[in-house]
């Protein structure tokens, strides 16, 4: 089985003051406070995800 590639996401700024969609993807990408590292399955999905809240997080390619 092929290894899957991953993107390691950090988050950069807090939720307070953004809108539920913002915070509850931030939830989906199981980030929840400044600081916090994610490593997740890079598919179009979680690309998807991570476009909706850019101004949030920062990529890690990984």
């Amino acid at each position: 089985m092929a290894d899957k590639k991953t993107v390691t996401v950090r988050q950069t700024a807090s939720p307070i003051r953004r809108k539920a969609d913002q915070r509850a993807t931030l939830v989906g990408l199981k980030l929840n406070r400044v600081g916090r590292v994610s490593t997740l399955t890079d598919t179009p999905s979680v690309r998807g995800m991570i476009a909706k809240v850019a101004h949030m997080v920062r990529v890690e390619e990984g």
